[in-house]
């Protein structure tokens, strides 16, 4: 079996060049460093090619297959431009998410709205768009979607996102499969929601199910059940409301290699197993192969993303921890305070010489939680060195924030040499555009 590009804690262009530098797709990280500044993202476009191609590889014996990026693991204009012209479309959870793909002039049929509170004015856009489906997370959203569809003369085409009730082994702000959760219908609302599909809600064209387990998913069994649930619900609608619905949307969440210690399946094994488990529950159940919508994110630009901070500060706690803090934190990272995620670094700049020394890396912000890497070996440590964190392209600059009113990084793609600013650095201007001072406080 194949590896693959999640098996990877760094980018596939990562070398040491001839300046005993870090380079990644052709660029000196050190330059990068100096000539866009720190804290920036830096993103690989060969890692991110690659493992789009490696998903269509490793499903190419499964002809209904279609690949949705979960864009809310990192959207950008230019990262959306790439991942369509890899032949993805694209899972959105916002109207910011739809108008960024739209904006990039996508093919808007080849979306999916997804999410367990969408707002009018967001369900408005979707179908102004024209987007190709909708996920239906519960019974007010059916009503509702119904009713504006309506009033715009239009069909929505819906999924039913139902909670199977698997649990996975990950962290359980990130488990979305088990029952008691904020997303989706349970297996005994499906009759109710089926019916008033087919008898009141006119609007709206039923089309398949959706169902999401989790997320940084290492397990292989837990597709098995998925799977197997969800064809017997469809085999059990055929029967008992004489529908036949012919798509399944199996969600996301394959797990990456953040640490050493992490082991995730590659992506050809988890295709064996979920094309296996969807050939053998048809069989068992005398169903059609139906359409396999799968939603991967992480896995897809997260290897592709490196992180870099210029070192400062030091402090030697007596008796205790060293403590190095970089120019970034949890504002441009917050993954490791909200989910005690775990990073592998390198200094860019002293890249051979001997990790001697185990610290702990600190961000920049006035909290004690903003801890980048906890008791990492690296190089002795001076001012001014590049410290590169490895594995952030999946959730760091989607996640980040202006606490303490710093301003969001830059982000830049790599290639062949080629360095491109595809996000700016904010200003201190754009922190303070949209503050309004009431003018009974100039008097």
């Amino acid at each position: 079996m194949n590896n693959s590009v999640n098996q990877s804690i760094k980018p596939v262009t990562t070398k040491i060049n001839s300046s005993n530098h870090i380079e990644i797709g052709g660029c000196d990280l050190v330059n990068l460093a100096k000539e866009f500044e720190t804290p920036l993202y830096v993103i690989d476009e060969q890692t991110l090619r690659k493992v789009c191609k490696e998903y269509k590889q490793a499903f190419s014996l499964y002809e209904k297959v279609k690949f949705l990026y979960a864009s809310k693991a990192l959207c950008t204009s230019a990262i959306t431009k790439i991942i369509s012209d890899e032949g993805f479309g694209f899972d959105v959870v916002s109207d910011g998410e739809l108008y960024t793909i739209n904006n990039a002039d996508i093919n808007m049929e080849k979306v999916l709205f997804n999410g367990s509170n969408k707002t009018e004015a967001e369900i408005k856009l979707a179908l102004k768009y024209n987007i190709g489906r909708f996920s239906v997370d519960n019974f007010a959203e059916l009503s509702l979607l119904n009713e504006i569809a309506g009033n715009y003369n239009k069909q929505a085409k819906i999924l039913l996102r139902i909670t199977p009730g698997i649990e996975c082994h990950t962290h359980e702000y990130v488990q979305t499969g088990n029952l008691d959760s904020k997303f989706g219908f349970d297996l005994s609302q499906i009759d109710e929601a089926v019916n008033l599909i087919k008898d009141k809600y006119t609007n709206l064209s039923l089309k398949g199910l959706h169902a999401h387990i989790g997320s940084q998913i290492f397990e292989t069994q837990v597709y098995y059940d998925e799977i197997d649930i969800l064809i017997k619900e469809l085999d059990r609608i055929r029967r008992e409301h004489n529908l036949t619905l012919n798509e399944l949307n199996i969600g996301g969440g394959l797990g990456v290699k953040y640490t050493e210690s992490d082991n995730p399946p590659s992506i050809y094994k988890i295709a064996d197993i979920i094309v296996n488990s969807i050939k053998n529950s048809c069989k068992n159940y005398n169903y059609e192969y139906p359409t396999i919508y799968l939603e991967p994110g992480r896995s897809i630009i997260s290897t592709a993303g490196v992180t870099l901070y210029t070192v400062g500060s030091q402090k030697q706690v007596p008796n205790g921890k060293k403590y190095v803090a970089v120019d970034g934190g949890m504002a441009d990272n917050p993954r490791p305070s909200l989910y005690q995620s775990e990073y592998y670094a390198q200094v860019a700049n002293k890249p051979n010489q001997s990790c001697n020394e185990k610290i702990t890396v600190a961000g920049r912000y006035c909290e004690s939680g903003d801890i980048l890497i906890k008791d990492i070996k690296l190089p002795t440590l001076e001012k001014g060195d590049i410290l590169c964190v490895y594995n952030t392209g999946a959730y760091n600059y989607s996640m980040a924030s202006n606490y303490n009113r710093t301003k969001r990084a830059t982000m830049v793609l790599v290639n062949s040499g080629h360095s491109d600013m595809i996000i700016k650095r904010e200003s201190l201007n754009d922190l303070i555009k949209n503050d309004i001072i009431p003018s009974r406080l100039n008097k």
